[in-house]
């Protein structure tokens, strides 16, 4: 195995292992306030969704996904024809009395919703807020104001430092006018207890749990023949404490005023939206692992496209060819030669040049100078008199039994052998 084989398999090891990590690991418990039927976290009402039927008994439970005045205005008789500012979308209710429950940290509705809960109501309708804040149209007309007793920041601390026990800070809510078999008095956490209820001059509200500076935490507000529950503790009725014993009581005393032989309408527009909400990225928004591959994906996209682009745009440089050096390099070889006052080794290069060209010029592969036939055979093939031959042999052997070859002998071997060469046949 090479060693990049060796690196990339090492590489898929720890992407394995990371993945196993990742996936068997303990997921970290999701402390948002939602307040959704669905969710089973701490600050989800999926335990008092589900314990619904329980406390309306043999009555249906319908979750709404419809704003409130698209829900409630069918069932008093007003339709788009009548009021051209209104669409009607959604089931048409019946027209009979009905509870309509919403629970979370804020309650918001337009004028329209505002006016349509208040008529809603008149009819002998009844209705449970519970939200830490609330629509001033609506307290306005309630002549009611929510006062803080943390500011958001304070609370989102508390919640986060406080979660895991009741050993924080705490205040006892009080009933006013307990149920049979409920507790009066209940132990919550101070980060639970965020707001409270004052009521203005002319204010009809009615008291029904207070804190233990006695500040109104849940109220009754008459409205017609109905009513009107509101509470500033929506944490009441989450998971978390509901399924705490010192604190699960309150939720149910609570939820004891209202009549029991009624239909329940359960409010889940303000918190998940329209139903048939059909967003490409809706499940992408809902797991925070998506989120980030979402984003890691987009982010990679950008970043190939950049280097990419930057790549095909570089300028290729001109690659100049190598200059041939061989004649440079041979007149330096030369001039070291020259440097020295003895020429025997050029000489000597120069006669062994010359034999090879006699050689391969007249095949002569076993030339002999020294012999009389090979001198006459070169002779007789180059055309040139054997005076001649004899003479370049008789310097050649001059020059190689030369202790030292001036100047003057080494021109005089190269013109002899020049001459030869120019002269032959």
């Amino acid at each position: 195995m090479t060693r990049f084989r060796a690196f990339l398999l090492g590489l898929g090891l720890l992407f394995g292992a990371f993945i196993a990590v990742e996936y068997f690991r303990p997921q970290p418990t999701d402390w948002s306030p939602t307040f959704i039927n669905r969710d089973k976290i701490p600050y989800g009402t999926y335990v008092l969704y589900d314990q619904l039927p329980t406390l309306f008994p043999g009555q249906p439970i319908t979750a709404v996904r419809l704003p409130i005045a698209n829900q409630l205005l069918p069932t008093l008789g007003v339709d788009a024809d009548r009021d051209s500012a209104l669409t009607v979308h959604g089931p048409v209710l019946r027209r009979e009395a009905a509870t309509y429950l919403f629970v979370n940290d804020q309650f918001v509705c337009s004028r329209l919703d505002r006016d349509a809960l208040l008529r809603y109501l008149s009819r002998g309708n009844q209705a449970f807020v519970a939200a830490e804040r609330m629509t001033s149209q609506l307290l306005d007309t309630l002549r009611l104001d929510i006062e803080p007793v943390l500011d958001l920041d304070s609370l989102l601390l508390s919640r986060a430092q406080g979660n895991h026990g009741l050993s924080r800070a705490t205040t006892t809510l009080t009933l006013v006018n307990p149920p049979r078999g409920a507790a009066r008095r209940y132990r919550f956490p101070q980060s639970e207890v965020p707001a409270y209820f004052r009521a203005r001059k002319g204010s009809r509200a009615t008291v029904l749990a207070h804190d233990e500076r006695r500040r109104p935490v849940l109220v009754w507000a008459p409205i017609g023949r109905g009513g009107l529950l509101l509470s500033t503790t929506p944490a009441a009725f989450s998971n978390l404490l509901l399924l705490r014993p010192a604190t699960a009581g309150y939720a149910f005393a609570a939820l004891s005023g209202l009549p029991a032989a009624r239909p329940v309408f359960w409010d889940e527009y303000q918190k998940q939206g329209p139903l048939g909400e059909q967003s490409l990225l809706r499940v992408i928004k809902q797991h925070e692992a998506l989120r980030w591959a979402l984003w890691l994906g987009l982010l990679g996209a950008v970043l190939f496209v950049v280097f990419e682009a930057r790549r095909r745009q570089r300028i290729i440089p001109i690659l100049q060819p190598l200059p041939n050096t061989t004649l440079l390099f041979t007149r330096t070889v030369a001039g070291l030669y020259r440097q020295g006052s003895n020429h025997a080794l050029i000489a000597e290069k120069k006669i062994g040049l010359f034999l090879e060209y006699l050689r391969t010029r007249y095949h002569e592969p076993t030339l002999d100078l020294a012999d009389e036939a090979t001198r006459e055979r070169v002779a007789q093939k180059s055309g040139l008199p054997r005076a001649t031959v004899d003479a370049l042999v008789r310097r050649i052997n001059l020059i190689r039994t030369a202790r030292q070859v001036s100047d003057v002998e080494l021109l005089e071997l190269n013109r002899a052998i020049n001459q030869f060469r120019n002269e032959a046949a």
